[in-house]
């Protein structure tokens, strides 16, 4: 029977008969495979680096382009963020609101689209996914998030489409076969409580297709993520046999749990590590949760919670790794431009160096890079 943390999880779970999600338009699910689809994690490097939402210092986030440079620059996997549309498809954004990452602002056909929800308790207003169809969405066209901060990637904006989770999933296929090694997919369900109030089941979506692109089991390349707990025991109700990962922040707590008081500080105990692994496989906890920041914004100390989360069984893979002064520790920045890159192969060196997993890169090839030289020097 369940016991602290756990307990808590069951308590305020969506039950396994949870209002369905709206009818997907029909799609291709199962695809003809030849060559090497890449379906077993095998051969990857230790640690691993992952392409937070793409190559996305270089393209803007959450397009087949950003995710095409990522596993150019040596990405092993890509990470695809997952809403859901009017008629109930998994596509890839940051966010349910899109306002900053296409130009749907520009587009006086959607202007009466423009509304104010509520959003892990918070009102925000703009454009939401879940008010277009596919069909509509397909229309826009993406842009740079960071703009002041990544000009060159904004010379992109208005190149690329909204992708779906399932287009991404034929893309890891190819990119496996293309490159002749194995790509990864780590998604993550975004706000999954905000999803099923609006009357659909990410989850149960998530799990067919994962089923349909041959990816549900143990030894494939996917991770399944959410900052919800709940969203990942749900994974489980509904049958998804993969492997998953708890997002975790340095304060505040799931937004899930939040009303019980519950925190990520109880969550990511030595002791909650021990319980929780017994239904997630790693931690993706905000970087400062390994290594602390010091008050003067330099770089500190390393935390116990690799060893701990280790000592669990558990992988860790923080995130994120950024290369623009704004984002580093101050003792890693080069000048006082926020966007002029800073000493992050320096930054994720001494990640690789206290025993992470993986480390979430919005330039992979930084990443690689420093993955290269610490491996020589080891």
């Amino acid at each position: 029977m369940a016991t602290g943390v756990l307990a808590a999880v069951s308590l305020v779970l969506p039950a396994a008969t949870a209002t369905a999600a709206p009818t997907a338009p029909s799609q291709s699910t199962t695809q003809s495979v030849s060559g090497n689809p890449g379906y077993r994690e095998k051969d990857m490097s230790d640690p691993l680096v992952l392409a937070h939402r793409g190559a996305s210092g270089y393209r803007p986030e959450h397009t087949l382009a950003a995710y095409d440079l990522a596993v150019e620059q040596g990405a092993d996997y890509i990470e695809p963020d997952l809403v859901m549309t009017k008629d109930g498809v998994l596509v890839d954004r940051h966010e349910p609101e899109i306002g900053g990452t296409t130009d749907v602002a520009d587009r006086p056909e959607f202007a009466d689209r423009r509304t104010t929800k509520q959003v892990d308790g918070a009102s925000v207003t703009g454009w939401f996914v879940d008010d277009f169809t596919l069909a509509e969405l397909k229309t826009l066209r993406t842009k740079e998030r960071l703009g002041d901060l990544r000009p060159g990637s904004s010379t992109y904006d208005g190149q690329f489409q909204v992708p779906t989770f399932e287009e991404v999933l034929a893309q890891r296929e190819a990119l496996s076969r293309s490159t002749g090694r194995v790509i990864g997919i780590i998604p993550e369900i975004k706000h999954s409580t905000y999803l099923h109030a609006e009357g659909f089941d990410p989850e149960a979506e998530v799990t067919r297709l994962v089923k349909a692109y041959h990816l549900d089991h143990r030894k494939a390349p996917i991770w399944v993520q959410s900052f919800e707990l709940t969203a990942l025991k749900s994974l489980r109700e509904h049958g998804y046999r993969g492997k998953s990962t708890f997002l975790t922040t340095v304060k505040g707590g799931p937004y899930d749990l939040r009303e019980q008081g519950t925190t990520y500080a109880e969550l990511t105990t030595a002791a909650s590590m021990q319980e929780l692994s017994q239904w997630i496989d790693g931690f993706g906890p905000e970087k400062n949760a390994v290594i602390a920041r010091n008050a003067d914004g330099t770089l500190g100390e390393p935390t116990s919670f690799v060893d701990d989360a280790h000592a669990a069984g558990l992988k860790v893979t923080p995130w994120t790794f950024r290369a623009e002064n704004t984002f580093l520790p101050t003792d890693y920045r080069t000048g006082s431009d926020p966007a002029t890159h800073g000493r992050m192969a320096d930054e994720v060196t001494r990640f690789f160096e206290v025993g992470v997993d993986g480390v979430f890169c919005d330039q992979p090839d930084i990443c690689v890079g420093a993955r290269e030289d610490f491996l020589d020097a080891s």
